[in-house]
């Protein structure tokens, strides 16, 4: 009953060059948010040339923060011992709680330097079209075979075998987050264009965390374990699910505190 799935992460060969499915899907989660977070720079009369430095902020905090999380946060045993393999992506290996750091702390920076003002201003249009990359990201994730699922009951219809791994059916997990960032983009997108609340500074990004974590804090439990701290509190939490408590928590703050409705 299950999909037997054996789907190649490369879609050509040039020579030297591949093209894979999940750089196409990453490079195109960057592109689609710079072109919504450009209509909301003029629907805000602010400066295009903004802009431009915020998407190289943003490209070089999220790959950089993403690759550091999973070093410090996944595989550190493995990387203490082969500090050259640390600068190698392209081998694999990005956790999405150090890009989302990696992204705040390249916006702070971006925000002293460039625009000068409030870090809250550019994190909450940023955060919209992340979780429209957090979607396709995940769909890269699904056509590498990576970032599987548990193995799923028995008769589960939507049940995955990943050849490339082994021949147990298992939760499509990377699925599962993919639809989950793409509903909590279309809730952002809409508190956006929709309502008042994009007034309230911190309000979008604190959804955004709330949203995001929240539900990868869930989806941790159909997912196949990926190594880090676990042990910590004896196996009972995964190394995704402590990193996103604090998430979440900064994000209620954000949602609930008494603000001026104003920028």
């Amino acid at each position: 009953m299950a999909i037997r799935w054996n789907v190649s992460p490369e879609i050509v060969n040039i020579g030297p060059l591949t093209l894979r499915w999940y750089g196409l899907l990453f490079a195109l989660g960057f592109l689609l948010g710079l072109f919504m977070v450009r209509r909301m720079f003029r629907a805000e009369k602010a400066p295009e040339e903004w802009l431009d430095k915020a998407f190289v902020y943003v490209v070089v905090g999220a790959v950089v923060g993403a690759r550091l999380g999973h070093v410090f946060f996944y595989d550190w045993d493995y990387y203490s011992e082969h500090l050259i393999d640390i600068p190698q992506i392209w081998k694999g290996g990005l956790a999405s709680h150090g890009g989302a750091i990696g992204i705040i702390l390249a916006l702070w920076i971006y925000s002293r330097r460039v625009s000068k003002k409030s870090i809250l201003w550019i994190l909450d249009k940023v955060v919209v079209p992340t979780a429209l990359a957090g979607c396709f990201i995940r769909l890269g994730n699904l056509m590498n075979s990576e970032i599987y699922g548990k193995p799923a009951p028995e008769g589960f219809p939507l049940a995955f075998i990943f050849e490339k791994v082994d021949q147990i059916p298992r939760h499509p997990v990377q699925l599962y987050e993919s639809i989950s960032y793409l509903i909590i983009f279309i809730i952002l997108y809409l508190i956006y264009w929709k309502t008042d609340k994009r007034n309230k500074p911190g309000y979008i990004f604190g959804m955004f965390l709330v949203l995001v974590m929240g539900a990868r804090f869930f989806l941790e439990y159909y997912k196949h374990e990926q190594g880090g701290f676990e042990e910590a509190i004896n196996n009972v939490l995964s190394t995704g699910q402590l990193l996103s408590i604090p998430f979440v928590l900064i994000g209620l703050f954000f949602v609930f505190r008494p603000t001026p409705n104003k920028k």
